[in-house]
């Protein structure tokens, strides 16, 4: 594991992120995905954090708020979305470094839950599991190990089921 240093993006580093998903996502799809939360009311800096290897940027992860929808109660979440390493980074702990960071933050800051899509086999590593454990479904078609969510703080998911409403900023 490589020791990295990770801090909340900034506005200067944002060219840096948009190459590195360009590079990773083969194309601008991610990119603009972040650049629409960037301005949008669910962005949250703190959960914007980037990693460095002397000077040189080799991860990105972002977390922004989201809903959880029932048909009396609307409940804010998060959800993961990039999560991002440099290839030449992967398999070193930069992904674990900075999933671990985001996760804390997020406690930290109050929330007391993350949903995200896709890799379950990496996500259940963190303590990810299928959302439909809380009842919690995606409001599109998805193969329900894809579809996952954790816990930040005890029963952060319990008592509770709905669909995940996810902003404009997340539609094209």
């Amino acid at each position: 594991m490589i020791n990295i240093n990770m801090r909340p993006e900034r506005k200067e580093d944002a060219p840096e992120i948009k190459k590195l998903l360009e590079t990773i996502f083969k194309g601008d799809g991610e990119s603009a995905l972040v650049e629409r939360i960037r301005n949008s009311q669910e962005y949250i800096p703190e959960l914007s954090l980037i990693a460095t290897f002397n000077d040189e940027l080799v991860g990105f992860i972002l977390m922004s708020e989201i809903k959880i929808c029932s048909p009396n109660v609307r409940r804010t979440s998060l959800t993961l979305a990039p999560l991002a390493v440099k290839e030449s980074y992967r398999h070193q702990g930069v992904g674990t470094q900075l999933m671990l960071a985001a996760l804390d933050k997020a406690s930290l800051l109050g929330y007391s839950s993350v949903i995200t899509l896709d890799h379950h086999k990496y996500y259940s590593r963190f303590g990810f599991e299928a959302a439909t454990t809380w009842e919690i479904e995606a409001p599109f078609n998805i193969d329900s190990d894809r579809f996952m969510g954790i816990e930040l703080i005890p029963k952060g998911l319990s008592n509770f089921s709905g669909v995940v409403e996810y902003p404009r900023s997340w539609q094209l």
